[in-house]
């Protein structure tokens, strides 16, 4: 190699060494590169970083961050500066309320207690104190691992709900209240600074069960998404088994609501069903067998509002899931407000109805009649005779009397018209004999001008028990919805709005049950008793054999269904066969005379048949016939 090109190489060299010290970065740069390079190995996710998370418990909490979308480094270490970054990311101006301690807050009156928790700033579970489970535990509508509360809203990054957010509470002790007066508990989810928030804002006075809830929205104006009109608030809850048997308490569980018309209606029990409320809505109740949790807010909820029930939850510890989501409007001011109340207690009629909201009207009294009959009738002498103080097997009993004795007129026509039939009796067999070859017609003819002849009318007896038949389907709906009864004990029975049991099978038999309700067999019995005297009552020569077998057949298959039903109900059927089945007896023997009756039948066949005008039109439709038959 010559001098020129030692010289040429080492030009070139001197060259790229001084490109190589001009271009080197500065000390600034090198810790932006180097800080991109953390930025990009954070995001990298290697096999052996999620086989090495799997190791602990701690580090499969690390592997639950990273599936929500959380950058780990590869030894599976989130770095705080980067966390910050996606939660800003993320939650925007709510990133600092991702995260925190979630600590319950108690609201107690005399009445009920009520946990608030700072995560979602909801009410999470209610104790009513004056009431306890089956098992006499603590009665509790809903507990915080069966129950959601939130409001969602849009924000330009996401839809965000409150119930994945953490509040800051005014107070971190108990708010007891007591008597007349009112607490208030204030719940704060901070958008970015204190001048931006949503606050849930608790009110409970001393001796209610109505709360008061508010929810004020201050300064999230620019925060959310312009084209929001109004926002949805969403509650569910899976309803615990609270009373001893689990269909009764599926059979009466379900979702009532009140539209803008004010027309009362529901999901079916018997349905798992979703439901879009066209209407506006005055208020939407979460109804259990004997206690509910009712959203009553002060001006309407928005049309299209959703209701909807599960009742296939497959579980012993809960009955049925009930879920609701209410829109309430937004306008975008500075402050926005809208309030509503909730109603946490039990299915109370004279409760309910003092609010004058018809919230009484998630009682299931019967339909149309059978629920007026109640409301007007049952229920004013039922509490008249609560007032006392007395069993309610008492009641109960007392409350038959004074039904039966108001339904005496009509019992009378009963008797009555059955102790003509009687009376006759052997002038009708005597028919039967003498047609028995004839055409069933031709006997049914005989049989009926004799009735006509006599002034016996076969169907008056008819009139009156179907008369009765609206109390008695009343008083079927009544006392299985009577929170009065619940737990409440008389004779063998220990809870008078449900079946008692006197022995246990220990296995179900179809139709039938696990159990035996004496109290269900003792109505049985007395309505067979009561259907025998009947039969002979009135001549069992009047009755076609398939209907007098089924007659007896009916209160036997009744049975199954009466002994898993509430007791109070069988124990009022069986007070009434037994005073109807004496009532007659002593009309029969000490107020008609048979013989004096027979002697009155027999004068008036003496008597022209006096024609109802009806029959009249009849007559004078057939002769007209018959002329114009002649006439042509």
């Amino acid at each position: 190699m010559d001098r020129n090109s030692i010289f040429g190489l080492l030009l070139i060299g001197g060259i790229l060494i001084g490109w190589m010290v001009y271009a080197q970065p500065s000390a600034a740069e090198k810790a932006k590169l180097q800080h991109a390079q953390d930025s990009v190995a954070h995001y990298v996710i290697t096999q052996k970083a999620i086989d090495d998370a799997k190791k602990n418990v701690e580090q499969q909490k690390k592997l639950k961050a990273l599936n929500g979308g959380l950058p780990v480094s590869a030894n599976g270490v989130v770095n705080d500066s980067v966390k910050n970054i996606i939660k800003k990311q993320v939650y925007g101006d709510f990133a600092d309320a991702s995260s925190g301690d979630n600590k319950v807050i108690t609201m107690e009156n005399d009445l009920m207690k009520v946990n608030v928790s700072t995560k979602g700033g909801r009410i999470s579970s209610v104790e009513l104190k004056n009431y306890k489970t089956f098992d006499k535990k603590p009665l509790l509508l809903f507990t915080a691992d069966s129950s959601t509360q939130n409001i969602t809203f849009k924000t330009a990054l996401k839809e965000l709900s409150t119930d994945t957010l953490y509040f800051v509470p005014d107070a971190t002790s108990n708010l007891t209240v007591t008597g007349k007066n009112e607490k208030a508990l204030s719940m704060r989810l901070y958008g970015g600074d204190k001048s931006k928030y949503i606050e849930f804002v608790y009110s409970l006075k001393g001796d209610d069960y109505m709360m008061g809830y508010r929810v004020n929205i201050v300064g999230m104006q620019n925060t959310i998404l312009a084209s929001e009109k109004s926002l949805t608030f969403n509650v569910a809850m899976k309803t615990p088994m609270l009373e001893q048997n689990h269909q009764t308490q599926a059979r009466a569980s379900t979702i009532y609501f009140e539209n803008a018309e004010e027309t009362i209606d529901k999901i079916s029990e018997g349905s798992s069903e979703e439901k879009v409320l066209e209407q506006p809505t005055k208020w939407i109740g979460l109804k259990q067998q004997f206690f509910t949790s009712t959203f009553i807010p002060d001006h309407a909820f928005d049309a299209n509002s959703k209701i909807k029930t599960n009742n296939d939850l497959g579980s012993e510890k809960y009955v049925k899931e009930l879920s609701a989501s209410m829109s309430f409007p937004y306008n975008h001011l500075q402050a926005d407000s809208y309030g509503m109340r909730i109603y946490f207690g039990p299915n109370h009629y004279q409760t309910l109805k003092k609010y004058d909201l018809n919230l009484e009207r998630q009682i299931n009294l019967g339909w149309k009649i059978f629920g007026w009959i109640n409301r007007f009738l049952v229920i004013p002498i039922f509490n008249l005779l609560n007032g006392m103080h007395l069993n309610y097997g008492i009641i109960i009993l007392i409350l038959t009397i004074i039904i039966k004795l108001l339904m005496l007129p009509i019992a009378y026509r009963t008797v009555l018209s059955s102790a003509k039939m009687r009376v006759l009796k052997p002038e009708i067999d005597a028919l039967n004999e003498k047609h028995k070859d004839d055409e069933p017609m031709k006997k049914q003819q005989a049989t009926m001008a004799l009735y006509k002849q006599a002034g016996v009318n076969p169907m008056a007896g008819c009139i009156p028990v179907l008369l009765q038949m609206p109390i008695l389907m009343a008083l079927f709906s009544f006392f299985p919805a009577s929170i009065e009864l619940r737990q409440q004990g008389f004779l063998w029975a220990h809870d008078m709005s449900t079946y008692d049991s006197v022995y246990n099978f220990g296995f179900s038999v179809p139709w039938y049950g696990d159990h035996v309700s004496l109290f269900a067999l003792l109505m049985t019995g007395s309505t067979l008793l009561y259907t025998w005297s009947n039969s002979q009552l009135m001549g069992s020569s009047n009755q076609m054999p398939g209907m007098k077998w089924m007659m007896y057949l009916m209160p036997i298959l009744f049975l199954g269904f009466l002994n898993n039903y509430s007791a109070g109900l069988s124990w009022y059927y069986f007070l009434a066969n037994m005073f109807t089945f004496g009532q007659t007896w002593f009309i029969q023997k000490y107020v008609i005379d048979s013989d004096a009756l027979h002697k009155k039948l027999q004068d008036n066949k003496l008597k022209p048949v006096k024609q109802s005008k009806f029959q009249e039109r009849l007559q004078a439709m057939q002769k007209e016939a018959e002329q114009r038959q002649k006439k042509k």
